[in-house]
């Protein structure tokens, strides 16, 4: 018995457009590769922190507790305690995470910047004297500009005389205790 074109449309299910199914999204095995590897990196960006970093993170105990392991292990175990964070990750939300680490990236980046900003005004102090401490009372009017200026002269003795600079760090140490005062 043969069929004919017209009999093979007839034994194919017909789909009414009107009935709810289910969207099938495929995700190739490439994405699905990217996706655990990005897990797994951030993974070992956890295990990089300190351990007061990772008090700031919602971490659940298991979580946690693989991250310790991972800090402590070397070399092969290492690699496979990563691996096992990264499978971890794969079950949880990651986005709270990942907003609590972007956080303490950028309140690091944010400290960095402070403290480029004080050496900048602390050499331009040593270079240009007394003349600059004024600039220093506008940005932080409870300075002691006595103070200021002992340990400006001090570094310039310092420097001339190729001594240790210590004065030059205590000036940067200052700087920084009067724009921790600020916040």
């Amino acid at each position: 018995m043969t069929k004919k074109i017209d009999d093979w449309h007839d034994d194919v299910p017909e789909t009414n457009e009107n009935e709810d199914e289910e969207e099938i999204i495929w995700v190739s095995k490439s994405e699905i590769k990217r996706d655990a590897e990005a897990l797994k990196d951030l993974g070992a960006e956890m295990v990089d922190l300190g351990k007061n970093s990772l008090d700031k993170l919602p971490l659940d105990e298991d979580l946690r507790a693989a991250i310790d392991l991972c800090q402590k292990i070397k070399k092969e175990g290492r690699r496979r305690q990563m691996q096992l964070i990264g499978k971890m990750l794969r079950s949880r939300d990651v986005e709270p995470i990942e907003t609590a680490l972007d956080k303490l990236k950028n309140r690091h980046n944010q400290q960095v910047s402070l403290f480029h900003k004080l050496e900048m005004l602390r050499d331009r102090l040593v270079e240009e004297g007394d003349d600059a401490v004024p600039t220093v009372l506008d940005l932080y009017p409870e300075a002691d500009r006595q103070q200021l200026r002992a340990l400006i002269r001090n570094a310039q003795k310092e420097k001339a005389a190729n001594k240790q600079p210590k004065s030059y760090r205590q000036i940067f140490q200052y700087l920084r205790e009067l724009a921790e005062g600020q916040d």
